[in-house]
C-alpha cells in the first residue's frame, strides 16, 4: 500500500475551515436496534416539502413486524424494506467500524449498502480497541503510519463488501455497495486523484466497492477518467445544481470514453448533500431577518434536492443516454447524503421522508436511520411538489441568497473537514504507536 501512501503524502496541508459537528452526530459505531430516542414535538412549517416531528418513540426501532417464510423462520420487516420494495429507494448506512459483523442486524433490517468517509474512520479507529492488534502488527513489521491507515481501512472495506456481496449479486450489480474515499488531501489534484483511485480499487479488489471522489472542480476530470477505466465511483460532496450537472456529464463522458462493449458493471452514485445546505442558508436568512426570510428556514435543502431529481430525470433520458443504455449502461443514481438533522428544532426525518423517489439512495447515520425505521412514512415524495420547490429556490434567490456561493462555501468546508479528520487520525495513530513504543522512523 506504499504507493497509495505516497500519493496521499504529496498533498498534506493544514486545514483552515471545518464543520462544527453537533452532538447528535456522535457515533454509536453501529445502530443498536434496542436504542430508544426522544423525538421533538416541534415542527418547522406547513410546507409540503417539510415533515412534522413524530411522537415519542416507545417501541423497537428495527422490527416493526415479522412474517414467516415457507420454512417457518421469522423474516424481519421494517420500513427500510418497504422503502426499497415499494418506492425503489435504497437505504444505506452512513457509518462503518469494527467488528463489521455488527452490520448484519442492519442488513436484516433492510440496509442495502454502506458509505464511509475520513471522519467516520477517524472516529472508528480512534475510539475502538478493535484495531489495536492489526495496527501493532503493521507497525512492528516496519509499515509507516500512513500505510498502516490504508491497511486498516482496506480490511474494513473488504470485510463489509463480503457482507453485502449477496445483495450485489441478487440485484445484478444494482445495489450492495461499500464506499471508500481517496485521500481528501488530493481534492485539488486531478492526476494524483486518478492514480489514487486506481490503486485503491486494485487494493480493495472487490466488485461491489465504490471509490469515492469529491466533486471539486479539479476532480471532475478525474471522475471521467476513473469511470472510463471501468471503476465504479461514488462522487461525494455535491452541494449545488451546477456542480451536480457537471458530475453527471463526467459520468456520461467516462462511459462514452471507456471503449467497453458492456457497460453494465460500471456504475456510479452522485452524493448530493442535504442538511448542510440548510445549516448555511438558515444563517444567511437569519442575518436578513425579515419575516419572509425567517419563514424559509429549513426549506432550502429539500427544495434544491427536489430540483436535482428533476435534473437527474432530464439528463438520463434522450438519444445520448439511450445509446449508452444499448451497451448496458446504468443510471448514475442520486444519493442523498448528510441526512442527519443538525437543528434540534427540526423533525428528525426532515432529510429522509421528503426525498423518497425511485432509483435513488438515502444514506443515513444512526439518528436518521433509527428515526425513519421507527416512524418514517414510505411514500414517493421527491417530485410531489416540484412547483413549490421551484418557488422556494427562486424566493431564496430574490432575497439575495447566492446559490453559487452556498455551493462553493460548503464544498470548501466539506473538503477542509475531511482533511482535518484525516490528518487528526494520522496524528492519533502516531501517538498510539508512540505509546506502544513501536515508533518506526
Amino acid at each position: 500500500m506504499a504507493s497509495i501512501s505516497k500519493l496521499s503524502a504529496s498533498a498534506f496541508a493544514n486545514s483552515a475551515t471545518t464543520f462544527t459537528r453537533s452532538s447528535q452526530q456522535q457515533p454509536m459505531c453501529f445502530a443498536d436496534p434496542r436504542k430508544r430516542i426522544a423525538i421533538s414535538e416541534k415542527s418547522i412549517s406547513s410546507s409540503k416539502l417539510s415533515v412534522r416531528a413524530g411522537q415519542r418513540i416507545t417501541g423497537s426501532l428495527v422490527v416493526r413486524c415479522s412474517k414467516v417464510d415457507g420454512n417457518g423462520s421469522s423474516v424481519k420487516r421494517t420500513t427500510l424494506h418497504d422503502l426499497y420494495e415499494k418506492e425503489g429507494q435504497s437505504p444505506w448506512y452512513d457509518n462503518l467500524c469494527r467488528p463489521v459483523t455488527d452490520l448484519i442486524p442492519l442488513i436484516e433490517s433492510g440496509v442495502r449498502g454502506v458509505t464511509s468517509n475520513p471522519a467516520i474512520f477517524q472516529k472508528a479507529i480512534c475510539t475502538s480497541s478493535a484495531y489495536n492488534d492489526q495496527f501493532k502488527e503493521l507497525v512492528q513489521s516496519g509499515v509507516d503510519i500512513k500505510m498502516a491507515y490504508w491497511e486498516l481501512v482496506v480490511k474494513d472495506i473488504q470485510d463489509a463488501c463480503k457482507l453485502f456481496e449477496s445483495i450485489y449479486d441478487d440485484t445484478d450489480g444494482g445495489d450492495g455497495y461499500v464506499s471508500v474515499e481517496v485521500s481528501p488531501l488530493l481534492a485539488d489534484d486531478t492526476e494524483t486523484t486518478i492514480q489514487a483511485a486506481k490503486l485503491l480499487h486494485k487494493k480493495v479488489n472487490r466488485h461491489n466497492v465504490y471509490i469515492k471522489i469529491p466533486a471539486t472542480a479539479p476532480c471532475i476530470p478525474s471522475i471521467k477518467e476513473v469511470i472510463a477505466n471501468g471503476i465504479s465511483v461514488n462522487v461525494t460532496l455535491i452541494f449545488s445544481l451546477a456542480r451536480y450537472e457537471a458530475v453527471i456529464d463526467a459520468y456520461l463522458d467516462g462511459l462514452e470514453a471507456s471503449g467497453l462493449n458492456d457497460l453494465s458493471r460500471v456504475t456510479s452514485v452522485a452524493s448530493f448533500f442535504v442538511s448542510r445546505v440548510d445549516s448555511l442558508v438558515d444563517k444567511l436568512l437569519e442575518k436578513i431577518g425579515t419575516p419572509e426570510a425567517l419563514n424559509l428556514r429549513g426549506k432550502a435543502a429539500n427544495a434544491q434536492a427536489a430540483l436535482a431529481f428533476q435534473l437527474y430525470q432530464k439528463k438520463f433520458s434522450g438519444p445520448r443516454w439511450e445509446a449508452l443504455v444499448k451497451k448496458g449502461a446504468k443510471k448514475q443514481r442520486l444519493l442523498w447524503a448528510s441526512t442527519s438533522v443538525k437543528n434540534p428544532a427540526y423533525p428528525d426525518t426532515l432529510y429522509v421522508a421528503p426525498l423518497v423517489g425511485p432509483d435513488t439512495v438515502s444514506t443515513m447515520p444512526d439518528q436518521a436511520l433509527l428515526a425513519f425505521i421507527d416512524h418514517g412514512n414510505v411514500a414517493r415524495t421527491i417530485d410531489a411538489n416540484v412547483s413549490e420547490a421551484e418557488g422556494i429556490y427562486n424566493a431564496l434567490e430574490k432575497l439575495g441568497i447566492d446559490w453559487g456561493y452556498v455551493g462553493s462555501q460548503l464544498e470548501l468546508e466539506g473538503v477542509d473537514s475531511f482533511k482535518k479528520s484525516f490528518n487528526s487520525l494520522l496524528d492519533s495513530m502516531q501517538e498510539k504507536a508512540n505509546s506502544m513504543k513501536l515508533v518506526n522512523t
